[in-house]
């Protein structure tokens, strides 16, 4: 079986107590790469990569020092090109909701719900209802709560590892420096005539002052604010 390969990214950073992340990236085609992040929950020397990245062989032998890869959990249909890699390498369980289009392998083994017991204590799973297809956000209660998502809410306060290019048409696609609601992703999710308001208000309840999403920049304060503007300037019509 071939694999896609590892594109640049960071070695892995603590960024709350037993939670990681990676910040890399992805190329969108010759010429354009942006970013791509994935979180690591550590909890009893075993490890839950969240929006998982394939990494360098560097990147991956220090991932190997932090524990013992036991799983891989999607948050968001439109990302899983690395996900059969670590199934393979690592032989991990997948941890998955049903119903994703882009990426139908490999099969899930465990199904997330709102209800399923996570593999780690102090989590929450918020899985969003009405979609087109699934995405869900993971709450960790560690420091102030730590909001992990994939495409539906980003923040931007770099461009690091995208592409000259990408660099300069961000902005103007709808991906300023700024916590936004993932312009594309709200178009594609949403069913025709529906609104995802009630959802993100829901989202609004939870308690969180962080924020590490699969693509841009870590929001380490102020990130509950941050959603909430973004929420407004969608839904404020």
């Amino acid at each position: 079986m071939s694999f896609a390969p590892a594109y640049p990214h960071d070695a892995p950073e603590e960024i709350v107590e037993d939670v990681f992340m990676v910040r890399g990236s992805i190329p969108l085609n010759p010429i354009m790469r942006i970013s791509r992040n994935m979180a690591i929950v550590r909890h009893e020397r075993e490890l839950t990569l969240i929006n998982p990245i394939r990494l360098n062989d560097a990147g991956e032998a220090q991932l190997r020092e932090l524990g013992e890869v036991k799983r891989i959990m999607r948050l968001g249909a439109f990302h899983g090109v690395d996900d059969p890699y670590y199934m393979e390498t690592f032989g991990t369980e997948f941890w998955c909701q049903p119903g994703g289009e882009a990426y139908p392998e490999p099969s899930i083994r465990v199904e997330l719900t709102e209800h399923t017991e996570l593999p780690f204590p102090n989590a929450t799973l918020f899985c969003f209802q009405g979609l087109l297809q699934p995405e869900s956000i993971l709450l960790v209660d560690k420091g102030d709560g730590l909001l992990l998502t994939c495409d539906a809410i980003q923040h931007y306060g770099d461009y690091l590892h995208n592409t000259l290019l990408a660099k300069l048409i961000m902005p103007f696609i709808g991906f300023p420096k700024t916590t936004i609601i993932g312009p594309i992703w709200l178009k594609l999710m949403t069913p025709e005539g529906a609104s995802l308001e009630s959802e993100f208000t829901r989202l609004l309840e939870l308690p969180f002052d962080g924020l590490l999403s699969a693509h841009g920049s870590f929001l380490p304060i102020g990130a509950h604010q941050a959603v909430e503007a973004a929420f407004k300037k969608i839904f404020s019509n």
